[in-house]
């Protein structure tokens, strides 16, 4: 009886410490996954895109396609590479990130010379030219997986470098919970927005009540204002975000100046305030640091498409197409 009652004791204990461990990845990724909120957004917000022009019954398969890919791209690919780099490369991390947040800067950047020079700019989705529906549905699912790759390797880079250092297998465990957190988060939330419109015109022709009926007109007519609001939205967590992480990132290798004066400056003007201190120190920062991502945005426009845009077309034989 008195082995039993010790077994029992132990099982609990190995329970108590299984639950402790939950907690903490759970905990973990809650914090990693809430950093990646520029790349987490702008992935919802580019991804209905991909769907568009499809018939409605081929939305949500297209978009469970996205979704199954985006998870082996972070699991298959990234996951490993992720902690590979934390066992044997960790000094490589802030400057990944520094990569991943330059780019973030890139693509906000882009996007508001294109809203504000539109004559200048190409178009991202053309208008699909006729052909085969089902190759056209895979071309336009794989392209959305290519993107969520870049996405992606931000998210899992900017995910991995805020879980505190522990074993490998608690690292893993944080990671996938954070991969396949986002990835519900992310597509689900597309597939409702995708599928919005749809619900809003099903109440409109079928609501037994005018109430439901008006809801549903209001719904359809808010859905290209909604798209609007969250592609800028969008844009600016990616200029926030990006901008947070390279300043951040040259912090860590020695360069103090900018991180040290926005700090002193988002501190000046919550103790000045008076109210709201922490709100107004977190605008203050973030603010900051969308500009700066804004002008290194800006500075990256040209070299990307003067230097590194043809450097790409010339290695991958796509010169013609390469400039835009």
């Amino acid at each position: 009886m008195s082995g039993l009652l010790a077994l029992l004791d132990d099982v609990a204990g190995i329970a108590k410490v299984a639950a402790a461990s939950v907690d903490d990845i759970a905990g973990q990724a809650a914090k990693a996954g809430a950093k990646a909120a520029g790349a987490l957004i702008d992935d919802a917000a580019v991804t209905p895109k991909y769907v568009h022009g499809f018939a409605a019954s081929r939305e949500l398969p297209i978009i469970w396609k996205i979704t199954k890919g985006s998870l082996k791209n972070k699991l298959v690919f990234l996951l490993p590479v992720g902690l590979l780099l934390t066992s044997f490369a960790p000094w490589l991390i802030p400057p990944l990130l520094m990569l991943g947040g330059s780019y973030l800067c890139f693509e906000g950047a882009e996007k508001v010379w294109h809203a504000l020079f539109p004559a200048h700019s190409h178009e991202v989705f053309p208008e699909d030219k006729p052909g085969d529906p089902a190759h056209l549905e895979e071309e336009k699912a794989a392209g959305a997986i290519k993107t969520d790759f870049i996405l992606s390797a931000e998210i899992m880079t900017i995910a991995l470098a805020e879980i505190p250092p522990s074993n490998i297998w608690m690292e893993a465990a944080t990671l996938a919970t954070v991969a396949i957190g986002i990835t519900v988060l992310v597509y689900g939330s597309v597939a409702l927005i995708v599928k919005m419109d749809d619900m809003g015109l099903f109440m409109a022709q079928n609501g037994r009540l005018g109430m439901t009926r008006a809801l549903g007109r209001g719904i359809v007519k808010a859905m290209p204002k909604l798209m609007k609001l969250l592609s800028i939205v969008g844009t600016a967590a990616m200029l926030w975000v990006g901008g947070s992480i390279v300043i951040h990132g040259m912090a860590e290798l020695g360069w103090h100046m900018p991180y040290d004066w926005i700090h002193h400056v988002a501190e000046t003007a919550a103790h000045a305030v008076g109210q709201a201190e922490g709100f107004v120190k977190w605008a203050v920062q973030a603010a900051f640091d969308g500009v700066f991502g804004l002008a290194l945005g800006m500075a990256l426009i040209p070299v990307a498409t003067k230097v590194l845009v043809p450097i790409w077309g010339r290695l991958t034989g796509k010169a013609a197409t390469a400039a835009h």
